[in-house]
């Protein structure tokens, strides 16, 4: 198929391209470069240095004959969204409705989704919550998150667009980026490579389900071949507390000295799991990598990416 994957050069929408290029489809990758970087893109893809704004975004549709969508490109920074949520509308709604408007003019089979379940629930009342908890987006970043996820039900009642949504836990793994504000995975193995003490926000008792990448790429790879609708928890459904996480990373990287413990972050959530059962159930899929393997395969990778520039 020929499938365009909005965000090809970022993190997790990297993985997916190489995945989906591995069987076989033509793959389209939209990026602006904001936060995905060259180097993480396939050079099996076929590449357009673009915004989910540009008026010339219709030009693809016509050129490259879309038939699927994978919609991985945001504004990632909740706390960016915090301070700029006008923007954060712009690129994360209006940019989606842009895309979601060419996927119905263009007859476009399937939309998959990225959206998220680590913000979208907000202060949980269950653990893990499923997809029936009620959600309660805080953030600009979270609630246009969900906005997308109510426009594509408007799209699917109205013009028939069929659609997956993921919401995924905390994602970790290669490629992502130590310098976000997220990816707290990477911003340890960078800072230990560098023989920098880490940094825990709070008393590190704090919890997140990490889910590795290249899970999440096994139910992008799902959702496109099955015939897969509605909206659907990609975690572990395991917690697992930041002062656990950082002991492994330190482990690892063969080193002993503490983390330094600064004040908490303004609205961080205590608690954040997610059950992923009903996508299991309906595909088949499992997180099928554990902790522990995820981020042995982490390190490695920023380890090698740290010899290089040595």
């Amino acid at each position: 198929m020929n499938i365009l994957v909005t965000g090809g050069a970022g993190f997790i929408g990297s993985h997916i391209v190489d995945a989906y290029v591995k069987l076989g489809h033509k793959v389209v990758v939209l990026d602006n470069l904001s936060s995905g970087k060259k180097e993480n893109l396939n050079s099996k893809a076929v590449f357009y240095e673009m915004d989910l704004l540009d008026p010339g975004l219709e030009e693809i549709f016509k050129q490259e004959k879309i038939e699927v969508i994978n919609h991985h490109a945001a504004q990632i920074s909740v706390t960016h969204s915090v301070r700029h949520p006008i923007e954060d509308a712009n690129t994360n709604i209006i940019g989606s409705l842009k895309l979601l408007e060419l996927a119905v003019a263009h007859k476009v089979k399937r939309f998959i989704f990225a959206s998220t379940g680590g913000a979208i629930y907000g202060e949980q009342n269950s653990f893990p919550a499923d997809e029936k908890h009620a959600c309660r987006p805080i953030s600009p970043y979270a609630i246009s998150k969900f906005s997308v996820e109510n426009y594509l039900n408007f799209f699917k009642d109205t013009h028939g667009l069929n659609s997956t949504v993921l919401r995924y836990s905390n994602v970790y793994g290669p490629r992502q980026d130590p310098h976000g504000e997220a990816g707290v995975v990477a911003i340890f193995c960078e800072k230990l490579l560098q023989k920098q003490q880490p940094i825990i926000f709070g008393d590190g008792e704090q919890t997140r389900d990490f889910v590795a990448v290249f899970d999440v790429v096994r139910a992008n790879v799902l959702a496109l071949e099955k015939p897969i609708e509605g909206i659907f928890n990609i975690s572990t459904g395991k917690e697992t507390d930041v002062n656990e996480l950082c002991r492994q990373i330190t482990r690892l990287a063969g080193q002993d000295s503490p983390p330094r413990h600064e004040a908490a972050r303004k609205g961080e959530l205590p608690r954040s799991v997610i059950d992923p059962r009903k996508f299991q159930d309906c595909s088949g899929w499992n997180p099928a990598t554990s902790l522990e393997e995820g981020l042995q395969k982490t390190f490695e990778f920023f380890s090698q990416k740290a010899g290089e520039y040595a």
